[in-house]
């Protein structure tokens, strides 16, 4: 053999050794497959790669720009093999891709076995938000299923990252990722309202954010949850809107007032963290006692005035003015208002007091009668017009009344208007002080001499009186006599019915003529007078006997025969 046969040998040798290192080498890698995950370590890192050993005989290199935190020498990562020959013998892998497959495995996972994932929302769109998962993977979430509470302003949610379920998810692509924050939503508020329920109890402070108003109070959200703040538990004070004593948004210390494990509802307070000031009430205040308070609200039947925070009283619509006739307080006083007041009476377990306004000033109505004494004369505007009356208008606040019976003496109207117009000016006279009541009567006919007793005093009963014939009715015949009054001649009394009935004596009568008759009855306090002319007859038919029988003593032949012939022949 010679020395270049050896050497021949050698090369040969060297060669089968270097193969054979190659086959070892390439066995491990040769079981992975292009796209599969491996496991490598960091061997080095640089400005822009990173070296990762997985095994084989070159390392695979990773930019730096898909990682976001620098790795250092050791470190365990996962790529995914892309290739394992290049040009150059490196082996080609992918840190983001390695993420990528384990994110989708996560989104699938969280899919089957119901757990939440991270996101943060990116923006909105239409019909709801897209929501970054990260290695912009992006999913859907529709706005009906963003939140609990209905979604006013979609744009406060951009940027919040949160919670989501997983509602669907068919392949790495981010149209088919549908998620639901509000599910996530819904299981943790269970869970914690659970937990509140089984570690509070009433009486307990506990912590919570204004979230939204109804008209009868506020909703405070407790952690995905929520309880109610009752306008009544917002204050001892008077509340008239939620919104003017909380604010939306505003985190609050309250206390559990209520818990029905059976509704799973739950009532808070604001109130109950401070002392009930009804308990220190009678040691600060006294009946007839004058304070200051703010009107809080009105009613038809008066004012609501607060003393202090907790303590509101009523004054009644009558304790409001001496004088003033009042259909509503608000024609005296205005919400904010702050007036002196008297507290009238008070129930400190009933929580009441009651005030009066007018009780601060002086009632001018126990001096009226000094002011206004009955029979005096005064000159003043009519105020209204009622189907009774008029009310004048004495002062400011006090009103006489002037009753229809009282404008004339003898005429009779059936509404005012047909004498008085409102606003005009009017001559009447005090005839009656009610202080206690707080009425005044008013007459205009009591300004002359009541025509009545004048003719009482002029024509007595029995008296001969001479009218004018007015009206003819079925029943007797209207007379207008002095002073304008009218009296009746019925019809029984206009002849006697034995010598001529009352159809043929009507018959003589005509409307404007003249006619006397006997005054039967007069009442001036009834206003009636009744008059007769049979009545009449009869008088001067007694005249004439009376006349007669004065003649007869001198002529004891002449007989009542005679007198009736005689009159007959007249």
């Amino acid at each position: 053999m010679t020395d270049r046969d050896v050497q021949n040998g050698d090369t040969t040798a060297h060669q089968q050794l270097q193969e054979a290192l190659q086959e070892e080498f390439l066995k491990p890698l040769d079981d992975l497959e292009v796209g599969q995950l491996v496991q490598g370590t960091v061997i080095q890192t640089g400005p822009e790669t990173v070296f990762v050993d997985i095994g084989y005989k070159s390392e695979g290199r990773v930019a730096t720009e898909e990682f976001d935190e620098l790795p250092e020498v050791g470190d365990t990562v996962d790529v995914v093999l892309l290739n394992k020959e290049t040009a150059t013998g490196g082996v080609v892998v992918s840190k983001r891709k390695a993420d990528e497959k384990r994110l989708w495995k996560e989104l699938k996972d969280a899919f089957t076995d119901r757990k939440p994932v991270s996101g943060t929302i990116a923006r909105a769109i239409k019909g709801g938000f897209e929501i970054e998962l990260g290695l912009k993977v992006r999913a859907f979430n529709p706005i009906s299923k963003i939140d609990i509470r209905r979604v006013d302003n979609p744009e406060e949610y951009v940027g919040m990252k949160t919670e989501f379920y997983v509602e669907r998810v068919y392949s790495e692509s981010r149209v088919n990722i549908v998620l639901s924050r509000r599910a996530w939503l819904e299981e943790e508020a269970g869970r914690k309202k659970q937990q509140f329920f089984e570690h509070v109890v009433i009486g307990d402070v506990v912590e919570g954010a204004v979230k939204s108003f109804t008209s009868f109070g506020a909703f405070v959200d407790l952690g995905g949850f929520d309880g109610l703040l009752h306008i009544n538990d917002m204050s001892w004070g008077h509340v008239t809107r939620p919104k003017d004593y909380v604010k939306r948004g505003q985190q609050l210390a309250l206390k559990v007032i209520r818990m029905d494990h059976d509704n799973q509802k739950i009532n808070l307070s604001l109130k109950h963290l401070t002392e009930d000031p009804w308990n220190h009430f009678e040691i600060k205040y006294t009946a007839d006692q004058v304070v200051k308070g703010k009107v809080t609200k009105l009613t038809d039947f008066g004012a609501f005035i607060e003393l202090e925070e907790g303590i509101e009283g009523l004054a009644h619509i009558s304790e409001l003015s001496w004088v003033k006739r009042i259909s509503h307080p608000k024609e005296l006083l205005n919400i904010g208002d702050e007036v002196e007041t008297k507290i009238l009476d008070y129930d400190v377990a009933a929580g009441r007091v009651s005030l009066g306004l007018k009780q601060v000033l002086p009632n001018p109505w126990s001096s009226i009668a000094d002011s206004y004494p009955e029979g005096m004369r005064l000159t003043r505007t009519v105020k209204k017009l009622t189907n009774a009356g008029a009310f004048v208008e004495l002062e400011e606040g006090i009103d006489g009344f002037l009753h229809l019976d009282d404008l004339s003496w003898t005429k009779r109207h059936k509404h005012p208007s047909a004498v008085l117009t409102e606003g005009e000016e009017v001559e009447c006279i005090v005839t009656q002080i009610d202080s206690e009541h707080h009425n005044i009567r008013l007459g205009i006919k009591q300004l002359s001499e009541d025509p009545w007793e004048s003719l009482k005093k002029a024509y007595p009963e029995r008296s001969i009186v001479e009218g004018e014939v007015t009206n003819i009715t079925d029943f007797g015949v209207f007379v207008r006599v002095q002073g304008g009054i009218e009296g009746l001649i019925n019809k029984s009394q206009l002849s006697d019915p034995r010598e001529e009935p009352f159809e043929k004596a009507v018959e003589k009568v005509t409307v404007g003529n003249k006619i006397r008759a006997v005054v039967t009855e007069l009442s001036p306090s009834r206003q009636k007078l009744s008059l007769s002319v049979r009545e009449l007859a009869r008088q001067e038919q007694r005249h004439e006997i009376q006349k007669y029988i004065g003649a007869e003593k001198n002529d004891s032949t002449f007989t009542l025969g005679d007198i009736l012939k005689d009159k007959e022949s007249k």
